[in-house]
């Protein structure tokens, strides 16, 4: 299987060790980022740069948020294919690991072709790509906005450093996006995946919850390392989660989104301080209004004092 971390050698120049600068020359760990195209049943319909590793997950979270399978027995199974080889140290040719076929089961029905990503999919954006504007915003076949779930928000606090903890990748290379599923009752984090994209993280925590037939995810929450943008609200709510919650901030769209959805949208979430942007309803000790929408500013801090990452 492909590696997760390379070594590079790199110069560091360090400014402040004057009079001189210093200039030293030391092996560096960089997280891999490689192509990964999915196919189904045997079409093309996407192809992503992601970090090797839980591509199953990935391209079975992926179908979800494109709203293809909803159950894990919709999927008949997955392999990598052999067409993409590259030379191995002997010199015979090796798998490279980057094309996924996946298979659908007897009666589901493949994706429309007109709606396949037309070109790369960056580890930056997902949505980059799409053959038509109109298909951004999925159907779901699940609804969070009768989710019962109420979240204490000093559990809620706990999430960004408990999911850091558990970024074995990132400690190493420092370059990864992670995603973490909690309970949002008990505080128990449920799995955590690592990825160069945030969306792709998403996808292979959803995948690892299809595969147990887990989905809709309620009474869970999503912790996100980086922003919340659209396409991680709408993964959100395609996998049935009431909760997404970002260390950084959200874009506008993801929290008129989250606030059509009835989803609860939390950002800057940093130590004693977090921002509502959506469904602050579901916090404990925070007022509902009457469509069960509602925006607020939790903790000691406020969104200024956390700051943008």
């Amino acid at each position: 299987m492909n590696r997760l971390t390379a070594r590079r050698r790199v110069r560091r120049i360090r400014l402040d060790t004057a009079p001189a600068v210093s200039v030293s020359v030391r092996e560096d760990v960089l997280a891999v980022e490689e192509p990964l195209e999915i196919r189904v049943a045997g079409r093309s319909y996407a192809v992503t740069m992601r970090t090797p590793g839980h591509d199953v997950e990935l391209a079975a979270g992926f179908l979800v948020s494109e709203g293809v399978v909803t159950r894990g027995e919709q999927l008949a199974g997955a392999r990598y294919c052999a067409g993409a080889t590259a030379t191995g140290p002997d010199g015979a040719p090796e798998n490279t690991y980057n094309v996924l076929d996946v298979g659908l089961a007897p009666g589901v029905r493949p994706p429309d072709p007109a709606l396949a990503r037309e070109f790369f999919t960056s580890s930056a954006c997902g949505l980059c790509g799409k053959a038509s504007v109109d298909s951004v915003r999925t159907r779901s076949a699940f609804t969070v906005v009768d989710d019962p779930l109420v979240v204490d928000p000093e559990l809620l606090a706990t999430f960004p450093d408990r999911l850091r903890a558990a970024q074995a990748i990132f400690e190493r290379t420092g370059g990864l996006h992670a995603a973490g599923l909690f309970d949002g009752r008990t505080g128990d984090l449920l799995v955590a995946r690592e990825d160069v994209g945030r969306h792709n993280a998403v996808d292979k925590v959803v995948g690892w919850a299809l595969q147990r037939d887990l989905l809709p995810l309620r009474g869970t929450v999503l912790m996100v390392s980086g922003r919340a943008s659209f396409e991680l609200t709408q993964k959100a709510l395609m996998a049935g989660i009431p909760v997404l919650a970002a260390v950084s901030a959200p874009s506008s769209l993801a929290a008129e989104l989250a606030d059509d959805a009835g989803l609860t949208l939390v950002g800057f979430l940093r130590g004693a301080s977090m921002v509502v942007y959506a469904g602050a309803g579901r916090l404990h000790g925070e007022s509902q209004d009457g469509a069960g929408r509602a925006s607020a500013v939790v903790g000691h801090g406020t969104k200024n004092q956390a700051g943008a990452a």
